[in-house]
């Protein structure tokens, strides 16, 4: 006997057309293997060229489609769509505070009930307003104060703010403050989403993309993937709200339900087609994100503070070149680099969390042994020092930040690491779906996936990638992705070499000298080339939650 799918409650209106509403919410639910159970709020009188006429559900008839669901199906996620009046908005809040009242104490009553709202204030096609001054009111007093997630464009978010920019276009330059108003009414995770911007300036246009804001509790930035030129876009909005309620109900957190829900738009914006005179639906499907080689769609671009993405930008920090053993030797000092050369390893990093008074001699004889056996020499985290080394042009050299660390650098601090991109490597950690796309953002030269496995080498919250997380990393990364975590014996690191990493990590597995290291090094080596002959092509599974 299986587990039963989670369960999405989606509270819309049915699109007489089959685009968007129910339909799609049904279409992207369906991409994500969840259960949604579609709860009519509203009925329209619509086909492909715009919608006719927009009648509410009476509030006795939604409110017996609520209580039925809830004897047996209760949600993991609500989702909203067109509402179609106050009474409605109140409905969803009532029982919203019920399901959530269930919360055991001390827990999060998000992780209880998430509510992800995608206020459909008006028709994308044929102009017509849904939501009068009331409505919006209660959207203000009782939907977004509760909010998980709310997923609105830029006009939407102008009239839910009352700002007078509502009835014109909305300069980019405003999203992140629209969304902190948001953020201030109470709405825990915000998407500002920037399809349906004619312009987004004159940069991001011409680099045809599509920039949506976000604000999350985990992340904050401009999340951008490349625009699909398409005419049929109907149901895009329904699409992407119904993919973060899916995703949050697998477990994900904002942040990745966020990316997984851009990946699933983008995909069913390319399947798009036509179903009338008009703007044809776009169609959500299994396998949006089943990997580049087996039709999936691009990972989105995550950027840092307000910044776009430093790859939008053109910063794209020296290439990695893998070494041909595939492995990647982290040791604590210069002493230890020297045994890791001497053992015959061609890839290796100083690691030093103290910076000490010998912090300069460190990475100058660490520079010096690697470059006398071709190696290439990674520092971890002491970025203005390796900077300052003095490094001939055919020396490899590398810095690796964690993302805690490339979130502290100033404005300033960034502009200096981009500086230096065309001479030097950038490694950057990742845990999640969200770092994952930070890291491609910044241009990184490789990008770390991991716990592959349990770790004690540092307390994390992040549950293991495993072997499936990791080979979802190496088949949606642009850099080359390297495994760490976990990876302490010969069987260890060859499961990680079996999903295709450029290179596996291995830091204890190296013992503590050189004789250590020189014993250990050819079983470790012989695990790589057995692991990367038994690799593996095929369609991937959605990636497991990692928080």
């Amino acid at each position: 006997m299986t587990d039963h799918p989670p369960i999405i409650w989606s509270i819309a209106g049915h699109d007489s057309s089959g685009g968007a509403g129910l339909s799609a919410d049904q279409r992207a639910a369906d991409a994500f293997g969840v259960h949604l159970c579609p709860v009519v709020a509203a009925v329209t009188a619509q086909n492909s060229q715009g919608v006719q006429a927009v009648v509410p559900v009476d509030a006795s008839t939604l409110e017996a489609q609520l209580a039925a669901l809830a004897l047996d199906l209760p949600p993991r996620v609500i989702k909203t769509g067109l509402l179609g009046s106050v009474a409605a908005i109140k409905a969803v809040a009532r029982w919203v505070d019920h399901l959530r009242a269930a919360t055991p104490s001390g827990q999060d009553p998000h992780r209880q009930l998430a509510l992800v709202v995608d206020p459909v204030l008006g028709a994308s096609a044929g102009g017509a307003a849904f939501a009068d001054p009331a409505l919006l009111t209660a959207y203000r007093k009782f939907l977004i104060p509760r909010a998980t997630v709310i997923t609105p464009n830029r006009l939407e978010a102008a009239r839910l703010l009352a700002w007078p920019q509502a009835s014109h276009g909305v300069d980019t330059g405003h999203v992140p403050d629209m969304a902190r108003q948001l953020q201030q009414l109470g709405a825990r995770g915000i998407v500002i989403t920037g399809g349906d911007a004619s312009a987004l300036g004159a940069t991001a246009s011409t680099m045809g993309q599509v920039i949506d804001w976000l604000l999350a509790p985990q992340a904050t930035g401009w999340l951008s993937a490349t625009r699909v030129d398409t005419m049929h876009g109907h149901g895009t909005g329904c699409t992407f709200a119904s993919g973060v309620a899916a995703a949050l109900a697998l477990g994900h957190v904002e942040a990745d339900a966020v990316v997984l829900a851009k990946m699933l738009t983008h995909h069913a914006l390319g399947r798009g087609r036509a179903a009338g005179q008009g703007a044809g639906p776009v169609v959500a499907g299994p396998g949006f994100a089943a990997g580049p080689r087996h039709g999936g769609a691009p990972l989105p671009w995550l950027g840092l503070d307000e910044q776009l993405p430093w790859a939008l930008q053109g910063t794209r920090f020296a290439p990695f070149t893998a070494p041909a053993d595939g492995l990647y030797g982290i040791v604590d000092s210069a002493d230890r680099i020297k045994d890791g050369v001497s053992a015959g390893l061609r890839l290796l990093q100083l690691r030093r969390k103290l910076k000490g008074a010998d912090l300069g001699q460190q990475l100058a004889s660490s520079l010096d042994a690697c470059a006398s056996a071709q190696a290439t020499l990674y520092v971890n985290d002491h970025w203005r020092e390796t900077l300052a080394l003095n490094v001939r042009p055919d020396v490899s050299l590398g810095l690796h930040l964690g993302q805690e660390d490339l979130l502290a650098l100033s404005p300033p601090d960034q502009a200096l690491l981009r500086q230096h991109s065309g001479r030097l490597q950038l490694g950057l950690s990742s845990h999640s779906l969200w770092e994952l796309a930070r890291a491609a953002g910044c241009g990184a030269s490789l990008i770390a996936c991991g716990p592959v496995l349990p770790t004690t080498t540092k307390d994390m919250p992040w549950r293991p990638q495993g072997p499936d997380n990791l080979c979802w990393w190496v088949a949606y990364s642009p850099a080359p992705v390297v495994a760490i975590g976990g990876l302490l014996t010969a069987e260890n690191v060859e499961q990680a070499a079996r999903c295709g990493p450029a290179a596996v990590c291995v830091v204890r597995g190296l013992g503590s000298t050189l004789a250590q290291t020189q014993a250990a090094l050819p079983a470790l080596q012989k695990a790589v080339a057995a692991g990367r002959q038994t690799q593996q092509n095929h369609a991937l599974p959605l990636p497991h939650p990692v928080l």
